[in-house]
């Protein structure tokens, strides 16, 4: 399998763009023009922006704080999931602590 990256050509508000990408990430990058352009297109169907820049940057800021969000929440997620692991830690400990020893010695039959 070549690492070499290929040119792919992309549709995007009416415009095409080749872009060179691995094989690999051929279909992923396909689909992130589809996802930019559907976003552009909705901006431009608004009327309140005009100019394929402008509406590119829009969008671009657009998916960027989805992406922020998205960040923010799984890293919040993670800090939770840490609080309810060190309780249910904590809970272990008190509750073996609580029993008796068990005698260490070796049983003998």
């Amino acid at each position: 399998m070549s690492l070499e990256a290929v040119p792919v050509s992309v549709r995007i508000l009416d415009k095409e763009y080749r872009v060179a990408c691995p094989p690999s990430e051929q279909a992923e990058l396909v689909e992130s023009a589809r996802m930019l352009d559907q976003r552009m297109r909705e901006i431009r169907q608004t009327g309140r922006v005009v100019g394929a820049d402008r509406i590119a940057v829009m969008a671009a800021l657009n998916i960027a704080h989805e992406l922020l969000l998205l960040q923010k929440g799984h890293t919040q997620g993670e800090h939770e999931l840490a609080q309810r692991l060190h309780g249910l830690q904590q809970r272990v400990g008190e509750a073996l602590a609580a029993q008796p020893h068990l005698d260490a010695s070796p049983e003998t039959v």
